[in-house]
């Protein structure tokens, strides 16, 4: 950091310590938006998350100097990984593989959403503040490049869904009322139980499960 930016950080400290407000209150993710990633989609198949910093890896790799990070995700992957017990010991890390970009419709709809997140970062009202595209990404110019660089970085956004996913057919795990099929008195009531991630952040969806869960409960215990 700079003198001055220093000066403002240990400000911001002070500020968020005394009426958690200011600098520090920030969720970092400041704007996002949904976007189609051809005219041909009828509804938007993509999120961008802006970022006030260079994050990499969920902060978790350490980039120094300023900075703003772009990101996009496709609403409605076709990927579908699996997650499957280790061990008959629950104590034991169950065997996860979201099996990230298997589908090659995700990583056209990313190579897409890569161009556009580029075009709209060049647009005067970002392009004023001065901001550089990293190193590694503007080498990727091609659709391959493209995707080599897609399939280097990609990651989880947090909206992982579907391990215990409802419905009436042999592989699913609970019925329409949340019953796990096969076990009395036990119900199921988070993102799990969605049979596909819906089209945007799933912490609304998932409150409202917990609701209507909540509702149905009720309804049986009466019954």
């Amino acid at each position: 950091l700079s003198p001055a930016g220093l000066v403002r950080m240990l400000r911001g400290i002070g500020e968020w310590r005394r009426s958690r407000s200011g600098l520090l209150t920030t969720n970092f993710a400041e704007a996002g938006g949904f976007i189609r990633s051809t005219p041909d989609e009828p509804i938007p198949d993509l999120q961008l998350h802006l970022v006030v910093g260079k994050l990499i890896d969920h902060g978790r790799q350490t980039v120094f100097g300023h900075g703003y990070s772009c990101h996009v995700c496709v609403l409605r992957p076709r990927s579908r990984g699996t997650l499957r017990l280790a061990s008959p010991d629950p104590q034991v890390a169950p065997l996860i593989d979201p099996a990230f970009l298997s589908d090659p419709d995700d990583v056209a709809r990313l190579v897409r959403g890569f161009r556009l997140m580029r075009e709209l970062l060049s647009q005067p009202a970002l392009a004023a503040l001065g901001g550089r595209e990293s190193a590694e990404s503007a080498e990727a110019l091609s659709g391959a490049q493209i995707e080599q660089f897609v399939r280097r970085h990609a990651d989880t956004i947090y909206h992982p869904v579907g391990t215990c996913r409802m419905g009436p057919g042999p592989d699913a795990v609970v019925d329409a009322r949340l019953r796990v099929h096969g076990v009395a008195g036990l119900r199921v009531v988070d993102a799990s139980i969605m049979p596909s991630v819906v089209g945007g952040n799933t912490n609304a969806p998932t409150i409202m499960i917990a609701e209507k869960a909540a509702d149905m409960i009720r309804e049986d215990r009466r019954s």
